[in-house]
Formats: structure tokens, sequence, C-alpha cells
């Protein structure tokens, strides 16, 4: 964990960043569990998917979808479309997953009382997590690994693309997951306390 400056705002939106199979997911359900409302920008790339006949969409369909909506509407339409629903909302405890681009960092940073949190791993452990939980969007092999993930952290990638690897460098605070699920929840629930304070 690191950037331990914490905001003088209190923090009541909180979003998650980081690597593929990193543990976004593990860090949103403790969150979910301490009463954030749950909202995700990869849900409106899946939305479109469905639409257009591709519901179980490889991960490159999904990354041309996310590509070409922030290139045809700006590197901020995941967040301002998800925006619309939480700023509508009357839970005061926000968790946004799924960020991708550093336009929708700057679109929720509007906010003085949001906070980018960065989960990052290991590209083995990752890699073993996705074989494990076999999502048909998922690559099945090292080699498709690889080429996933260089194109989700950034590399060759335009303005409007994948660029998560500059979103990790943007984050306040950043959580490795290279050991358990219980360390990575214990070190979740340091950064939950210290914003209560």
């Amino acid at each position: 964990m690191n950037k331990i400056k914490l905001p003088a705002q209190k923090i009541s939106i909180i979003g998650l960043t980081g690597n593929i199979a990193g543990g976004k997911g593990i860090v949103a359900e403790l969150l979910k569990k301490n009463g954030y409302k749950y909202f995700s920008l990869s849900e409106q790339v899946y939305a479109i998917a469905k639409k257009r006949g591709e519901e179980n969409a490889a991960r490159s369909v999904l990354q041309d979808i996310g590509n070409e909506m922030r290139a045809n509407f700006g590197s901020d339409i995941l967040a301002r479309l998800v925006g619309a629903e939480i700023f509508a909302s009357s839970n005061n405890l926000i968790v946004i997953d799924g960020i991708r681009n550093p336009g929708e960092i700057e679109f929720f940073r509007k906010r003085p009382e949001f906070l980018l949190i960065a989960v990052i791993a290991p590209k083995v452990d990752r890699y073993e997590r996705m074989l494990k939980r076999n999502r048909p969007s998922d690559p099945k092999n090292w080699e498709d690994f690889l080429i996933m993930d260089k194109r989700d952290i950034g590399q060759g990638e335009s303005e409007t693309g994948q660029q998560v690897g500059t979103c990790i460098e943007m984050a306040d605070f950043i959580l490795p997951n290279n050991w358990s699920v219980e360390s990575l929840e214990k070190r979740a629930i340091i950064i939950m306390e210290s914003l209560r304070t």
C-alpha cells in the first residue's frame, strides 16, 4: 500500500482500477458489505455487446467496444453514463469498478469526495485466477493472456483506449494482491477505517 496522504474532504465515492483479475472484485465485495452501492463501467460495455448479439464476447471484443465508445463520445463516456446513475442515487456511499482510462478518473475527480484505489497482482497469479474462474470472455492460454494484458495496461493503445497502467499511476492508494484474500481484505479495511477518521 502506498500514498497514505488523505484528502481533507470526507470520501464517499471510491473508484477501483487495476489489472484484470487483480482482485478488484474482492475489494468491491468488501465495500458492498460495508454499505457501498456498486456501479461498474464495464457493465456499460457488456450491455452494448449484448445488444450486438455478443453476450459471450471475448475480452478483445469487449476492449474494442470500450475503445470505440471512448473514441466516438470522449474518454469519459463510460464515466458519464454511470455518473448519471450515481449522482441520482440516494445512497451516499458509492463504489465504482472497472476504471480503465484517465478520462474516467478526471470525470470523477471533479467530485471532491472521490478517491481512487488500484488493485494490482503478479501476472502469473492473475492468469491462474482467470483459468479458475473460467469466464467466457477470458483468454484460455498464456499467449492470449499476455496479448490481452499488454493491451489493457495501454501498450500500443491510443489516448482513448485501455490505459490501466496510467490509471494505476494516478491512484490515491495501491493495494498489492500477492498474498491471500484475507490479507487483501485486511489492507482494504485499513484504508476504509482511515477514511472514516
